[in-house]
């Protein structure tokens, strides 16, 4: 695949200068800095020490104030508190941060997760029964409920009083509701929009802890909070970071047993655990319950207090996470022909594959695949129950939520963010669907957008490279969505010691600039292979990471694109 390369827009040389001093960092990471919007050295001690006390005040969002009070009055009384969620990271980690912080209070709290293959995604009136067979007064839900209008009808009917504790988009109205705590609900001036699930329910444990005089006991879930941001690849900006930067901390220093039985299935270090490592390494293991079976196990795992009891199930998760990937390879291999087919025969700007046979569990991973690998956005579907049903993933700039949202009237349900939507429709609808929505997409996919872009932050001569430049980057991190790795240009390079193959499609040399060599790393460009060699000339684009193969950590670069300099 060819890439765009975009270099972020430079400022004024006087910001640049200034920050440098203040900081006393190297020019070119002050050029990476001002290119995430921090331009002041007040931004710049904010970004680079993050504090909790600059976290926003919880009651700043819409009905904090009213849902704190009525779970109070549920704990005071002792009333049976009903917690639905999702079955995803963030959905099972916000129903185990607000289970265990209830419990912790004395509550009489019970959760229900819904199985993905039998019930599909949001409030069930499934759950509301389960609620009223325990005598359930209020039912909260986690990561869902903004759009589940006829099961909170049902549950109003019931006389049960609901909490919505989402941060999805609403739809078309507002259900009608004991209360609703989601940022992105009309009338919320809560600072920061971009919370992920667990993050909106943090800020009701905290509300609820402040209200107590406790203000310090809803900080020890915060590992809760940095797992299910880095997952649900929320923007790690503002509040986020803070959230996660702490979360970090807490679960390197102070593992939950709960956690270290998921750790200990990987190989992970205590102490060196960031949240990359979150997304690639622990999120999958939580997520394998959810796709393979039911999810009900996640939560059991992350709330155990005993470590051998929660690596127990942490060791069957990592069992049917190898399986998901059977799954995930095989339904690969059958979406790419059928994409293949569907762009040969017809102009599209979008992908709606439907196949009744795809496992339920994968096709959010495969869709997320095949937007990496045809750069457009995708929308993939199996049959459960008589509907099609499934997930769509986006491209950079193309708001899938808003293209769901104007084919509403063929959908039977669906919701999520501008990046990433569940959806379900009757089969007969599939083809209206896949027209309507690839006209959306035909609107408003430019020739440039179909062409995948990497954004470089800035120039970088190998000869700049040093300890300090080294710890100096670090402090960019924890890198996620909206703050990733920082993508460095270098040109006029050239290969030493020959050229490997490495794997089925990957390179491996010493790159060679200003009189500096540095080990380099091509991860599937086995095409760019001959730009590479023979004394030429080339341009990278690329990351730089620590090796610490041996235990002797050296700087490597992991190239993402080459061009050849002439």
């Amino acid at each position: 695949m060819n890439y765009r390369w975009t270099f972020r827009p430079r400022t004024d040389d006087e910001t640049i200068h200034n920050l440098a001093n203040h900081l006393k960092f190297p020019k070119t990471l002050v050029n990476v800095l001002v290119g995430r919007g921090v331009t002041t050295p007040e931004e710049a001690d904010k970004f680079f020490g993050p504090s909790l006390d600059d976290l926003y005040d919880p009651f700043l969002m819409k009905n904090m104030d009213k849902a704190v009070g009525r779970v109070l009055k549920s704990v005071k009384e002792e009333q049976h508190i009903w917690i639905h969620g999702d079955y995803d990271v963030d959905g099972t980690a916000s129903t185990s941060i607000l289970l265990q912080f209830l419990r912790d209070l004395g509550a009489n709290v019970e959760y229900y997760i819904p199985d993905r293959f039998h019930e599909g995604y949001g409030l069930s009136e499934n759950s509301i029964n389960h609620a009223l067979e325990n005598n359930v007064k209020l039912l909260i839900t986690v990561d869902v409920g903004i759009t589940s209008y006829q099961a909170l009808d049902y549950a109003n009917k019931k006389g049960i009083d609901v909490i919505i504790c989402d941060h999805h988009e609403p739809g078309d109205y507002i259900p009608d509701v004991f209360a609703i705590i989601d940022p992105l609900q009309p009338g919320c001036n809560y600072p920061f929009k971009y919370l992920a699930a667990c993050g909106v329910a943090f800020k009701f444990i905290q509300a609820i802890s402040q209200r107590l005089n406790i203000p310090d006991k809803a900080l020890e879930f915060l590992d809760f909070v940095a797992v299910a941001s880095a997952a649900d690849m929320v923007p790690l900006v503002d509040e986020n970071r803070t959230l996660v930067y702490y979360g970090l901390r807490e679960l390197n220093t102070k593992t939950r047993p709960g956690f270290k039985g998921l750790i200990a299935c990987t190989n992970l270090k205590l102490g060196q655990i960031t949240a990359p490592n979150i997304v690639f390494k622990l999120a999958p293991l939580i997520n394998a319950a959810g796709r393979m079976g039911h999810a009900q196990r996640s939560v059991e795992m992350m709330i155990q207090k005993d470590e051998i009891a929660a690596f127990r199930i942490a060791q069957q998760l990592e069992d049917e996470n190898r399986k998901r990937r059977v799954y995930d390879q095989q339904t690969f291999e059958q979406a790419v022909p059928m994409a293949e087919k569907l762009l040969k025969e017809k102009n599209c700007r979008s992908l709606v594959l439907h196949c009744p046979d795809w496992h339920a569990g994968v096709i959010g991973i495969v869709a997320s695949r095949l937007v990496d690998r045809f750069n457009l956005p995708t929308v993939l579907m199996t049959t459960m129950d008589g509907l099609a049903k499934g997930s769509a993933r986006s491209i950079n700039n193309f708001d899938i939520h808003s293209a769901l949202k104007a084919c509403k009237h063929l959908l039977t349900e669906f919701g999520g963010h501008k990046h990433a939507a569940g959806l379900s429709l009757e089969e007969k609808h599939v083809p209206e669907f896949q027209r309507l929505f690839d006209n959306m997409a035909s609107n408003q996919i430019s020739e440039d957008m179909m062409v995948p872009e990497i954004m470089i932050d800035t120039e970088l001569k190998f000869n700049e490279l040093s300890p300090k430049f080294i710890k100096s980057l670090d402090m960019f991190a924890p890198y996620g969505f909206s703050n990733y790795k920082p993508v460095f240009f270098s040109e006029g390079v050239t290969s030493i010691n020959g050229v490997k193959v490495v794997g089925n499609n990957s390179l491996k040399f010493r790159a060679f600039q200003s009189n500096f060599v540095i080990d380099a790393i091509v991860y599937n460009l086995a095409d760019k292979f001959k730009y590479c060699i023979n004394n030429q000339k080339f341009s990278i684009l690329y990351t730089l990471e620590i090796n610490n193969f041996n235990g002797s950590p050296s700087p490597q670069i992991y190239i993402k694109d080459i061009r050849p300099d002439d």
